[in-house]
């Protein structure tokens, strides 16, 4: 009976997939992803939520959109690009992701 329950325990630990450090991305986040998303947490921590508000904080830092990489935000490219992102990061989780 061990035996089983070690086997299930291996199986547990070993999805085949691959190591990511959050298994439910699907793929690790580009480097313009991940400066984005820490400008986007700096930005909301200030208070500012408002969607105009933010693109407009996002080209006063100069942050490069990832999937355009333009620095010129709107709220109409926030939206764009968030999209895009959000659907590139579906597609890896579906491939990839842990439970997909």
């Amino acid at each position: 009976m061990d035996a089983f329950k070690d086997k299930l325990s291996q199986q547990a630990h070993d999805t085949g997939r691959p190591a990511l450090a959050n298994q439910c991305q699907g793929r690790a986040l580009s480097a313009e992803e991940a400066t984005l998303a820490e400008a986007l947490m700096d930005i909301y921590g200030s208070g500012t939520h408002d969607f105009s508000a933010v693109a407009s904080a996002l080209a006063d830092k100069k942050v490069t959109a990832p999937i355009s990489g333009r620095t010129d935000w709107t709220e109409a490219l926030l939206a764009e690009e968030l999209t895009a992102i959000n659907a590139d990061l579906d597609a890896a989780y579906e491939a990839n992701g842990y439970g997909a």
